[in-house]
């Protein structure tokens, strides 16, 4: 058989108690374990072929074709499975993101996750989402937690074989989030380079990592009593913890901007209007998510729109895990896109 095929769709995550910051950079070993709530607004689609008659491995994300230099980290991915299957074909990989990308909305959670299932079903690859997630977190550290759908945590682990993600809890006891999307540009500073920098410099990192460690057990301990007040003081304090580290990294920097700002204040107070419990939390990037109850994010929006801009103001459910999509699947992914089917 000259051709392999392999198509999946990942939902990106949100993380709660975040990944700052790598103990080991070539295997994506994070310094600290981390959990996240998997969305089902976002998603990245992607297919993966690989062709006998390939001279080179290509990429074409939302139907264009990349740079030589992206195409080389997908080189790169695709060959750890090469590597563990001996594959000696190379592959045509096709994306479509229903994320923007490097905004600080996970794009690359999503685009792994996908990239990984895809490429392991298109090989026959009858291994464990854990065991998968492993091979995911070469590509992008968050990736391990969106192959899973709910709460989901990324255990650091002790090597490179057991530092894989894990379900905690399906979310379904009346969760949703909210996204601002104040600013979905591509941010000026990568993640991977400002978490490098925070380590390097910032005096307070160390007590970073060790709070980390405490909150996200206490953060495991509210999901199982489905305390959502705690889980969101928890997912609040823990985010501008993280915050906190980069204005305090030599010389200081940060992703927030001035209407990130006006974010964080319009949520403060509509969450004091409406005595409705709604938490804080940012990833590397200008937007901010809130946390709530799915029964109040109504009442929310209608809040938050009389402070924001109605485009800005973005709804999520707790998404699904990574799941393989039929060919059929595919055009018809293939069909929204090019009619400019966004985040609905």
């Amino acid at each position: 058989m000259s051709k392999k095929v392999g198509i999946a769709r990942a939902h990106t995550n949100i993380a709660l108690i975040k990944y700052w910051g790598k103990r080991d950079k070539a295997l994506f070993l994070p310094m600290n374990s981390s959990l996240s709530l998997t969305l089902d607004a976002f998603y990245t689609d992607t297919k993966v072929i690989f062709d006998a008659s390939l001279p080179a491995d290509t990429f074409y994300l939302n139907m264009e074709k990349q740079s030589q230099k992206e195409i080389e980290k997908i080189s790169q991915f695709l060959d750890l499975f090469r590597e563990y299957t001996g594959e000696k074909r190379f592959a045509c990989v096709e994306s479509l993101n229903r994320v923007p990308t490097a905004a600080g909305l996970a794009s690359s959670a999503s685009a792994f996750a996908a990239l990984a299932l895809a490429t392991a079903t298109a090989l026959g690859l009858e291994m464990s989402r854990e065991e998968l997630s492993t091979f995911a977190r070469r590509g992008s550290g968050s990736s391990t937690r969106s192959l899973f759908g709910g709460f989901v945590e990324w255990d650091m682990g002790t090597t490179s074989a057991d530092s894989m993600a894990h379900p905690i809890d399906d979310a379904s006891w009346d969760i949703g989030m909210i996204i601002l999307a104040v600013d979905t540009g591509k941010k000026k500073i990568a993640s991977r380079v400002g978490m490098e920098h925070t380590v390097q410099t910032s005096p307070f990192y160390s007590m970073w990592v060790e709070t980390a460690a405490q909150d996200l057990q206490d953060i495991k301990a509210a999901i199982a009593q489905k305390d959502f007040e705690r889980v969101g003081q928890l997912t609040e304090h823990n985010g501008m913890k993280m915050h906190a580290t980069t204005l305090s990294a030599n010389p200081p920097f940060t992703y927030w901007t001035a209407d990130t700002m006006k974010a964080q204040e319009a949520v403060r107070q509509v969450r004091e209007d409406l005595a409705v419990p709604a938490y804080m939390t940012m990833d590397a990037g200008p937007n901010v998510k809130v946390l709530c109850r799915a029964s109040d994010m109504d009442e929310l929006v209608t809040a938050l729109k009389e402070y924001l801009p109605a485009d800005q103001v973005l709804t999520s459910l707790p998404g699904s895990g990574a799941y393989v999509l039929s060919e059929a699947d595919w055009q018809e992914s293939q069909a929204t896109f090019s009619k400019g089917v966004a985040h609905d």
